[in-house]
């Protein structure tokens, strides 16, 4: 199931916490070779964990980490604006319909279609928070994955090559690319509607949208 998570309620889920910022180290730090830190604990968390973003997170019957994505809106701090300013030109991006997409995780393993829930699951967070746009910062292999869900975004500016390229790109919602996504992850748009009600928290959701 899909699970949505603001930060501050993380200690509710421990099981479900604890696997998602382990299966981040694997992918980020082990297996990407990205240059993240990791605790003794062995989970990769950074700054931005600490700003309370909404996960969204695929958990399996057991309550454990298939996959997992990170959400913060641009009218605070973001990686975007942080970091890789120079991707955009060297210019910002600020506004309260936009908000930013980080830390897409894919435990080893993990079904094809867990990639096309996660998509689903951020569709809903459009819908939900009154976001018409989400911006994120991806290397060259996401672009596959985004391509083979059926969600590829809009390129905003690049830089590198090959398998070193780093792109910022912009998911535009739609109800055309929600049914499609839908499909794919074989899962019920109403049923996510439901989880989003039953997971994230309404007085948060309420702020960040007019923030």
């Amino acid at each position: 199931m899909l699970n949505f998570i603001y930060a501050n309620d993380l200690s509710r889920n421990p099981v479900l916490a604890e696997s998602m910022f382990r299966d981040r180290a694997d992918q980020f730090k082990t297996r990407l070779g990205w240059d993240v830190t990791v605790d003794h604990h062995g989970r990769e968390r950074d700054e931005y964990d600490n700003l309370n973003p909404l996960y969204v997170i695929y958990s399996d019957p057991k309550g454990r980490h298939l996959g997992s994505l990170r959400f913060l809106p641009t009218t605070g701090q973001t990686m975007l604006n942080d970091h890789f300013t120079h991707l955009m030109g060297g210019g910002t991006l600020e506004s309260p319909f936009i908000w930013e997409c980080t830390r897409f995780c894919l435990a080893q393993g993990a079904p094809s279609k867990i990639a096309a829930a996660l998509m689903l699951g951020g569709g809903e967070v459009m819908r939900q928070c009154a976001v018409d746009d989400f911006v994120g910062v991806f290397d060259a292999r996401m672009i596959r994955i985004y391509r083979r869900v059926g969600w590829p975004p809009e390129i905003l500016g690049s830089a590198g090559d090959g398998n070193d390229q780093i792109s910022v790109g912009l998911w535009s919602r739609s109800n055309e690319d929600r049914a499609k996504i839908a499909r794919r992850a074989q899962m019920d748009p109403a049923l996510v509607a439901e989880w989003f009600h039953a997971g994230a928290n309404a007085k948060q959701t309420e702020m960040y949208t007019l923030a």
